[in-house]
């Protein structure tokens, strides 16, 4: 009987990601490394792109040799070494020893082809100014943080928006009332809106705007964003509530792409969304 493939789980993918990153750092190449294993170097390779899944064994080989001995983080990388084939679920199945930071959103967005989303409350971290972006941070940061951490919190999220400038398309589905709440203020709002307008002219930047008339919807139960990634990778969702951060990879992640496609379909044309955003902006200002 065949094997049954190896499905390329965020985990597998995630895990290659740290072990190439370990290995960069030392300044070592697949040839040597796998000279000092005694492993075939394409094998190594496809470990890296989470082609094949590795074992816990060839894991703590690896850390060893790369001088890696943080108690705490190797304990991390060994436990997701056992939960390669597994998907979704990371807050809540891996509790203290793995946290959601082993996937990462910024991760996603630099790996994706496509960034589709649904935004009932604000706009996508991607597409908001620096004045928007402060105003949504102060609003989640716990009491006490520190002036700078806010700050840099802030530059974080404006440096994520380099993958505008890329080849990554950029699409989302607004509920009327983002465009109409008043983040930040009138001014800032404004600001943000006029943004907008120029953003949405870019060829790989699609926003469509769902009028308020539109009762119920395929996004009710909430925003959520969808990662298209290069192939042979599955496509994969997030959300975030109050409840943590929760990933759902292929093939679950399917009825997110369903709900996604209509909601496109409930939202104004592109010209129509445009002119929208456009009358709102001259409103606040």
């Amino acid at each position: 009987m065949p094997h049954k493939p190896f499905v390329r789980t965020l985990r597998a993918q995630w895990l290659g990601q740290q072990l190439r990153a370990l290995r960069e750092a030392r300044g070592m190449t697949l040839k040597l490394v796998s000279e000092h294993l005694q492993r075939d170097m394409s094998a190594l390779g496809r470990y890296e792109r989470a082609d094949w899944p590795i074992r816990k064994g060839d894991v703590t080989a690896l850390l060893d040799l790369y001088g890696f001995h943080n108690a705490a983080e190797r304990a991390r990388l060994l436990a997701l070494a056992e939960e390669v084939w597994r998907t979704d679920r990371w807050d809540e199945d891996y509790g203290d020893v793995v946290d959601s930071s082993f996937i990462q959103y910024p991760w996603l967005e630099d790996r994706a082809d496509s960034i589709c989303s649904y935004n009932a409350l604000l706009l996508p971290g991607l597409l908001q100014t620096r004045s928007y972006a402060e105003a949504v941070i102060r609003n989640a940061a716990e009491p006490g943080v520190p002036e700078p951490t806010i700050e840099r919190w802030v530059e974080l999220r404006i440096e994520r928006q380099r993958v505008l400038d890329g080849p990554t398309r950029i699409a989302a589905v607004l509920d009327e009332a983002v465009l109409r709440r008043p983040v930040g203020g009138q001014t800032t709002m404004a600001d943000q809106l006029r943004q907008l307008t120029q953003l949405i002219r870019r060829r790989n930047i699609d926003v469509r705007v769902l009028p308020a008339e539109v009762a119920l919807h395929a996004g009710m139960d909430g925003t959520f964003t969808l990662f298209t990634l290069p192939s042979p990778y599955p496509e994969v969702a997030y959300l975030e509530n109050l409840g943590g951060r929760l990933y759902v990879e292929a093939p679950k992640s399917q009825r997110f792409v369903d709900a996604y496609d209509r909601l496109v379909k409930a939202a104004l044309g592109e010209a129509e969304s445009a002119e929208m955003i456009a009358m709102i902006a001259e409103d606040m200002s």
